[in-house]
């Protein structure tokens, strides 16, 4: 039995170097099941002596192979993240509850109200936006009027954003869903490109709209 655990021990933490940091944070339910499941294989391993040790441990790295696979798949298709991983879900809509995102989130308004709570938010009318993250986390932007003032502000009006940061190219990639919530062009894109001395989208790694309209860029390095 000691063996057996042993063994299990270091497959299990050779498997955690494998999979990378983004398994140890569980950024999605996903990785929050599949960590779940790798720890009971690794359990019944060590404490089942029933249990056929060299079919547990393939059992062991070939779901860690199979949860490498699926990272890797989202990492190269946007489409296979969309349908992976989800996306986030808005909640609170520049102030305002919204009602679809919530039953697509199946949320209550306790429910939204408790975890504002636990952000230290205790009125929806602070909040300009609410998103639901894939891993189950909320993250807020409050008003203007209600952030922390800084030696910029002090003297100056609380200003809402015109826009919430949002992704429109990942990976070399336009996304035009993101650019039609925004009411944004992929001509208004390409010209914000080329003032940045940029000819074409697959040059870009990552690129975000600001909440004052700028446009963020990070280019490809090439390696």
């Amino acid at each position: 039995m000691i063996i057996r655990t042993t063994t299990a021990f270091i497959v299990l933490l050779i498997l955690a170097r494998v999979m990378g940091k983004k398994q140890i944070s569980q950024l999605t339910f996903f990785h929050y099941v599949t960590g779940i499941t790798i720890g009971s294989i690794a359990a019944e391993i060590s404490v089942n002596s029933e249990t056929h040790f060299f079919n547990g441990t393939i059992s062991l790295i070939w779901w860690a192979l199979l949860t490498v696979f699926v990272n890797l798949l989202t990492i190269k298709s946007f489409k296979a993240r969309k349908l992976l991983d989800d996306k986030p879900t808005i909640l609170i809509l520049k102030g305002k509850i919204s009602e679809q995102g919530l039953k697509k989130a199946r949320f209550t308004l306790n429910d939204l109200n408790m975890m504002l709570r636990e952000q230290g938010v205790f009125s929806i009318t602070d909040v300009n936006y609410a998103i639901l993250e894939t891993n189950g986390e909320l993250s807020i932007l409050k008003k203007a009027s209600q952030e922390p003032a800084t030696r910029q502000d002090v003297k100056a009006p609380g200003k809402e954003p015109k826009y919430i940061p949002t992704e429109i190219i990942s990976d070399g990639k336009l996304i035009k869903e993101n650019l039609t919530e925004l009411k944004l062009t992929e001509e208004w894109v390409y010209d914000q490109l080329k003032k940045k001395g940029i000819g074409t989208i697959e040059q870009v790694y990552y690129a975000e709209i600001q909440g004052d309209g700028s446009l963020h860029v990070d280019e490809k390095t090439g390696e």
